[in-house]
C-alpha cells in the first residue's frame, strides 16, 4: 500500500480522537464521540441505526490472476474518555477465484473485543467480479448497557482497506458505463466506500463521506485528531493554552503530548504556509467525463419557442423564493456557457452574469450559476 494512502487511514482512523481544548476535563472529551461504531449485537440488535457489522461492497474489472487482501483498522477504547489504542487485522492476499468458492476468515480477541474479518468474492459477467469485504463484533455483553457502556466493547473509528492486484476497482459514485449495473447492486451497510488510490487498486471503507481519491493538504505538519478543521485555528489555539493546561495534556495521554509538542516546535513560516492555497487549472485541461467527446454538455436548448446554444444571452427570471439573493438577478441578462440534462432528463443552465466584473474570472475556474430553462428568457 502506498505511503500516501497509509497516511490517509492512519489520519481518519484518529479523527474525533480528541477535541479542542484536549483537556481530560473538558465537557466535549468527556464521552466519546466516534464514527464508524461497530456495537456489540445485544445493543445494536434493537434499533436500525445502530450496527453489529461493517459491510462493504464493490466491484473490480479482474484478470484472471487477480488478487485481494483486506486490512481492518479501528480503535479500542482503553481509558475513561477518549483514549483508545489502534488496532489491526489483516487478510493474506488471495485470488478472486479462491474467494469465491471460500470466503476467507480471521478471528480476532482483543482484552475481551471479539469478532472477525471476512473477505469473499462472486464471479460476474464480463471480466467483474464482486467483492464483498466486512467486520462483525461478536463480543458478548449483558442487556441494558447506556451507550457509554457499549463503546467500551465496541469497535470505534473503523475503516477497511481493499486492495487488488490485476484488477480495478469501480468508483461507487462515478461508475463507468461497463460497471454501473454492477455497482448499483452494491449497498455498503455503516460504512462510506471511495476509491483511495490513483490506479484505483484500493477502496477505503471510510467512517465519514469522502470523495474518490481524497488526499491530505500537502502543507498539513502532522494530524491534530480534527482532521477536518481548520489546522492553522487548531494549531494557533494550541499555543494559546496556559501553562497548566498545557501540563494536563502532557501528563494525561502519550499522543495528545506528542500532538502538543509538535504544535509548540512549529515555525512562524510552518503556520504562514497553513494560511490558505488557490489552485487555478486551465479549464480546456478538464478531462471530459466518461463517454462524452465534450465536457460542456450539449449544445443547444429550447426555451419556450426559442433555441438556445452555448454562447447565447439569456434575461433571468428566477423562481420567486427559491434563493434568498434571487431577487438580485432578477432581469439581468447572462451568457449561456454549459448546456447539461440530468438522469430526469432535466435540462440545467450554467451562466454567467454578462454585467458581472468577474464575469471572465468565472469563466476561467468554471463557477457558473445554473437555471432551470423554466427561470430564463431567451435574448433574440
Amino acid at each position: 500500500m502506498s505511503t500516501d494512502v497509509e497516511e490517509l487511514v492512519q489520519t481518519l482512523l484518529f479523527e474525533g480522537y480528541a477535541l479542542y481544548p484536549y483537556t481530560p476535563g473538558a465537557t466535549k472529551n468527556a464521552t466519546p464521540t466516534p464514527f464508524g461504531i461497530v456495537y456489540p449485537p445485544v445493543y445494536a440488535a434493537p434499533t436500525p441505526t445502530t450496527f453489529d457489522e461493517i459491510r462493504m461492497p464493490c466491484i473490480a474489472e479482474a484478470g484472471d490472476a487477480a488478487t485481494a487482501a483486506l486490512s481492518v483498522r479501528f480503535l479500542q477504547a482503553s481509558g475513561v474518555r477518549h483514549e483508545a489504542v489502534a488496532r489491526r487485522v489483516d487478510l493474506p492476499a488471495t485470488t478472486l477465484r479462491d474467494l469465491a468458492g471460500r470466503p476467507v476468515v480471521e478471528s480476532f480477541d482483543h482484552d475481551g473485543l471479539r469478532g472477525h474479518v471476512q473477505c469473499s468474492a462472486e464471479l460476474l459477467p464480463g471480466g467483474l467480479a464482486r467483492v464483498t469485504a466486512s467486520v462483525h463484533n461478536t463480543t458478548p455483553v449483558e442487556a441494558g448497557l447506556t451507550r457509554a457502556q457499549a463503546l467500551e466493547s465496541s469497535l470505534l473509528s473503523t475503516h477497511l482497506v481493499l486492495q487488488v492486484r490485476d484488477a480495478r476497482l469501480a468508483s461507487p459514485s462515478a461508475p463507468s458505463e461497463h460497471t454501473a449495473g454492477a455497482v448499483m447492486t452494491c449497498v455498503a451497510v455503516n460504512t462510506f466506500p471511495v476509491l483511495a488510490a490513483d490506479d484505483d487498486s484500493v477502496m477505503l471503507g471510510a467512517a465519514i463521506i469522502l470523495p474518490d481519491h481524497p488526499q491530505i493538504a500537502p502543507e498539513s505538519k502532522g494530524s491534530l485528531f480534527d482532521s477536518t478543521e481548520i489546522e492553522e485555528a487548531l494549531r494557533l489555539h494550541l499555543l494559546a493554552l496556559s501553562d497548566g493546561e498545557r501540563d494536563e495534556l502532557r501528563d494525561h495521554d502519550p499522543a495528545l503530548r506528542e500532538m502538543l509538542e509538535r504544535a509548540i516546535a512549529a515555525a512562524p513560516d510552518d503556520l504562514a504556509s497553513l494560511h490558505g492555497r488557490v489552485t487555478v487549472s486551465d479549464p480546456g485541461m478538464l478531462r471530459p467525463p466518461s463517454g462524452h467527446d465534450d465536457a460542456r454538455g450539449e449544445e443547444q436548448a429550447r426555451i419556450g419557442d426559442a433555441i438556445v446554444r452555448r454562447g447565447d444571452h439569456v434575461r433571468l427570471r428566477p423562481e420567486v423564493g427559491r434563493h434568498a439573493q434571487d431577487h438580485l438577478l432578477t432581469g439581468r441578462t447572462a451568457t449561456v456557457e454549459r448546456i447539461y440534462v440530468d438522469y430526469d432528463d432535466r435540462v440545467h443552465l450554467c451562466v454567467t452574469v454578462d454585467d458581472d466584473p468577474g464575469q471572465q474570472l468565472m469563466r476561467d475556474i468554471g463557477r457558473y450559476l445554473y437555471f432551470k430553462t423554466n427561470e430564463v428568457e431567451a435574448v433574440l
